[in-house]
């Protein structure tokens, strides 16, 4: 399974919104395929460049909440947030040159 550190609507705002850096949500659910597909595309992401960007995974099914209040629909949907807004957003599965190419201003 993945690296990355799991946020629940519970601590969504204390590990999301007021993160330092810019972070990316991985909105994901146990049952999408995509999701599991390029969960280790984006552990590898978030290893290579640790000291520029954080990546975490917020399960839609588990937190409904924080899904709906961003209205995911689809997944996977990679959201970034910087100081507390959301600056980026990714949907679906990509390879990871496509993935590092649509999160390139935050990996520079």
């Amino acid at each position: 399974m993945s690296s990355a550190k799991d946020v629940t609507d519970a601590s969504f705002e204390a590990d999301v919104l007021k993160s330092e850096k810019p972070i990316m949500v991985d909105f994901w659910a146990e049952w999408c395929g995509p999701c599991r597909a390029v969960s280790p595309i984006l552990d590898k992401i978030a290893e290579e460049n640790a000291d520029k960007l954080s990546i975490v995974k917020l399960n839609v099914d588990d937190n409904p909440f924080t899904a709906e209040k961003y209205g995911i629909t689809s997944i996977p949907a990679m959201y970034v947030f910087k100081n507390g807004e959301v600056v980026k957003r990714v949907i679906g599965a990509k390879p990871k040159p496509a993935l590092e190419a649509d999160l390139a201003e935050f990996l520079a």
